[in-house]
This record gives structure tokens, C-alpha cells and sequence, in this order.
């Protein structure tokens, strides 16, 4: 796509990424103009974001004259490609441009993208934490948290970028070509959004097609949705697996962790020397241990930053232990799959909070893993109903409906008995009740402090 200077960008969206996104186009010389669908939205704390006044701004309605007049549109992840206006712009021929294409375009050095839908941050996370040592100029951005375009401008020929990637961010990025990809795994999830689970596979497959034959993609080998991958993408595909050894990749032999890669093997650790949790969390660190070592890093590096890493906020992070009974966040686990996760190395007897926005997700899977685990389970949010009838019909326990996490906890911790673990583990996003996971993470985590 041409950039032109003379013509002006639209913005959508004045949240973290909308504002980062801005501030970038005007240091680069571009034209914005900010739109936002909420016509009470703060502009003076807009502009203190932006750094400036030297905008166009349009809140409400978005005009067909200022649709006419841009040349492309920067996308912020948490807008929906059905809102009018977005339907409007695509009517009219205007390209839609991610916040992480619009800080790929002014980007220099190695770029490796981490997507999937479980494990994203942490594998991520791992990434950054292995290649630091190796390269200090490594940063890790994106759904992790950092906006991509905020750090952009850091980037030189020998940085590297690591960028966690959600489906909604690859829905409108297109040219992003990573010299390394990781598609962690692939579960039913966002299909309110994206329709239909062909639709969210094709999403996460998406930036593999435009990989070169010099370029990575490393993938989950026991993965059924990409399986094919290897015969769509011109990269070179590396796998990992936790079920069986084999002839290349990172694997588990008796519980070791093995790294077997152009003719060479390397005994990494063993699975319980880790410091997380599980056996998704062996399989974040595999994951790690193949991308790091194709970005170069030595088996010496990977071997000692692999043992000294430890778990990521909101993901079953310890909180504090109150009249015998442990509290673990678990705020991070946004689909039912991640609870089921969870299920398998929490300790019980659990006292469960869970529930959160609608996003049509099936429950029983999840319930049935309930079995033998939860003592009780207090529900909130839209989905407390959906979660509780689906208890009801597959795993008959007791449940209780909260107005707040504030009642949550304290119906949790009246339920709870010394030895217990009162989890929040909602198996729903959190945009019903809080902006994001980590604002509802952290709420709970004081209120658990504050008993």
C-alpha cells in the first residue's frame, strides 16, 4: 500500500492502542484524524495522551466527507469489523490497517509473532525472557500489553520485536511477514466474532502464508486444526510435543525436555524443574525453547533462562493463603479451555469464581472437568446463568450467583474450608464488567489481601 504524506489517516478507537497509534503517525510526519463511535469521550485526556492538539477529531457519527477523504484507517484490536462504521469504510474501498501494521511499516530488525489461542503470553513472555540475555534489544509488545507502536521507534537493523498476536489483531493485518511465527494451539474461541471455527483457524494460519522458505513457523504437532500446515506455508515448520518423540523438534523422553534439531540433540531439563505449573506450561516452554533456539540463542542461554523463569501475572498466580484457605488468580483464562487447564494443577478442593462476557462458548467440556475438584462454584457476570445450568446438567454442584467480585470473594471465602483453594478462573472475557482481565484480576486479588 502507498503512504501518502498529503493525505490523512483515520484513527478508530481513542483507547491505549488508538493513542499510541496517533502519537506514532504524527512523529512520523502523517496526518490523523481521531474518530470514536462514544461522543462523550474525554478529549483533554486525549490530547494529554497524544502529546498534541494538531488533529482532526470526529466523535459520534462518522461523516461520508471524512471517509471520502482518508487514505486507510488504523484499526484498534476491540473494534468489531460489523460496527457500522467499520461496514461503511469497507463500502467505500477504504484499507483496513491494524495498530500492529501501522508499526510494522516503520519497524527495522527481526520480527517474531506469537499467536494461538492458549499460552500466548507466556510463551511470549519465555521468548523475550531467553533472547534479553542473548540480545538486549529485545522487546516483547503487542495483546501482551505494550502497544507495538509505542516502542516502534526504539527498533534498529539488530533489534528484536516479539509480538504477542490476538485473532482480532491478524483480522486486519496483512503484511506483516515474520521471520518467526508461533501458533501455539488452536481451541473454539471468539467464534461471536469470527463466526464460525474455519474462519478463527484461517486467522491464526493467516501470517504463515506469507512467510519465506528462510523464515520459521513453529507449531504444536499434536494440533488436528494444523496439521496442514506444512503444506500451506513456504516456511521451514518446526513442532513440539508433549505426547511423543520426535525426528525434529522439541519433545518430551521420559520426562525430559528435548530440543533435536539439525542433527544435533540437547538434553534442555527435566519437566519438574520448571517453575510452572502443568503440562500446557511444558508445552509454553517447548514452544520457547524452539523459537529461541531459531533466533540463534545458545543451548547454555536457553537452558538457564528456561529454569530461572517463572509465571506471568493473572495466569494461576498465587495471592495469599487466609485462615488456611490459598487464592489464586487466574484472571487470564478468558475460554474454557484455559479452566480446564487449570483444573489440572490446582489443588483441590476448589471453591471456583467464574463467569464473565457472553461470547457463546459451550461449558460442558469444562464443567465435566469439575469432577472430583470443585467443592462450589460462585458465578458472575453475563454468562453466571449459562455456566451454572450447564454445572447443573453435567456436574451436579452447588453454585451461587454474585453481583460483584467483591461478593464473589466474600462468598467464596464463606464457602471455603481450611485446605481449600478459592480460584478465579472465568472461562469468559472480562468486558462486561471491567475494561480488561487484568483489571479484573487485580480486584480480586486485593480483595483477597483485604480479607
Amino acid at each position: 500500500m502507498d503512504w501518502k504524506k498529503d493525505a490523512p489517516i483515520l484513527v478508530a478507537g481513542a483507547g491505549i492502542s488508538g493513542t499510541n497509534a496517533l502519537r506514532l503517525i504524527l512523529r512520523e510526519g502523517y496526518t490523523p484524524i481521531l474518530y470514536d463511535g462514544n461522543p462523550k469521550v474525554d478529549l483533554e485526556k486525549v490530547y494529554a495522551k497524544a502529546g498534541s492538539r494538531d488533529f482532526e477529531v470526529v466523535l459520534g457519527d462518522l461523516p461520508e466527507d471524512v471517509i471520502r477523504r482518508v487514505q486507510f484507517c488504523a484499526m484498534s484490536p476491540g473494534i468489531s469489523l460489523d460496527k457500522p462504521f467499520v461496514q461503511q469504510l469497507i463500502g467505500a474501498g477504504v484499507p483496513l490497517v491494524s495498530e500492529i501494521s501501522l508499526a510494522y511499516h516503520f519497524s527495522q530488525g527481526k520480527v517474531a509473532v506469537v499467536t494461538g489461542t492458549n499460552g500466548k503470553t507466556t510463551t511470549t513472555t519465555l521468548i523475550g525472557h531467553i533472547m534479553e540475555a542473548v540480545n538486549p534489544k529485545t522487546r516483547t509488545v503487542g495483546n501482551i500489553g505494550r502497544p507495538y507502536s509505542e516502542y516502534v521507534r526504539e527498533t534498529t537493523e539488530d533489534s528484536l520485536t516479539v509480538i504477542e498476536m490476538s485473532s482480532f489483531q491478524i483480522e486486519t493485518t496483512e503484511d506483516l511477514v515474520p521471520d518467526l511465527l508461533v501458533i501455539t494451539n488452536i481451541r473454539a474461541d471468539h467464534l461471536d466474532r469470527h463466526g464460525s471455527m474455519e474462519n478463527y483457524v484461517a486467522l491464526k494460519k493467516k501470517l504463515s502464508m506469507n512467510q519465506r522458505p528462510d523464515q520459521v513457523c513453529i507449531i504444536n504437532g499434536e494440533d488436528p486444526w494444523l496439521r496442514d500446515l506444512p503444506e500451506l506455508t513456504k516456511a521451514r515448520v518446526l513442532r513440539f510435543s508433549s505426547q511423543r518423540e520426535l525426528e525434529e523438534g522439541c519433545f518430551l523422553k521420559e520426562g525430559e525436555i528435548i530440543l533435536r534439531l539439525d542433527g544435533q540433540e540437547f538434553d534442555i531439563c527435566h519437566k519438574d524443574q520448571i517453575q510452572l505449573l502443568g503440562m500446557h506450561n511444558t508445552e509454553n516452554i517447548m514452544t520457547g525453547i524452539l523459537a529461541a533456539y531459531a533466533l540463534g540463542a545458545p543451548v547454555e542461554v536457553i537452558r538457564r533462562q528456561v529454569l530461572s523463569f517463572t509465571a506471568v501475572p493473572h495466569r494461576m498466580e498465587y495471592v495469599c493463603t487466609k485462615k488456611g484457605v490459598q487464592y489464586y488468580n487466574d484472571s487470564k483464562a478468558t475460554n474454557p479451555d484455559s479452566v480446564i487447564k487449570a483444573m489440572e494443577v490446582v489443588t483441590p478442593p476448589v471453591v471456583l469464581i467464574a463467569g464473565g462476557f457472553d461470547r457463546g462458548a459451550d461449558y460442558r467440556e469444562m464443567v465435566e472437568s469439575f469432577r472430583g475438584k470443585v467443592r462450589s462454584a460462585v458465578l458472575l457476570g453475563k454468562t453466571a446463568r449459562n455456566i451454572g445450568a450447564a454445572i447443573d446438567s453435567f456436574c451436579p454442584l452447588p453454585w451461587t450467583l454474585a453481583e460483584s467480585m467483591e461478593e464473589a470473594v466474600r462468598l467464596a471465602a464463606s464457602q471455603a474450608k481450611e485446605g481449600d483453594t478459592v480460584l478465579l478462573s472465568p472461562a469468559c472475557a472480562s468486558w462486561d464488567m471491567y475494561p480488561n482481565f487484568e483489571v479484573r484480576g487485580d480486584e480480586f486479588k486485593q480483595l483477597a489481601k483485604e480479607l
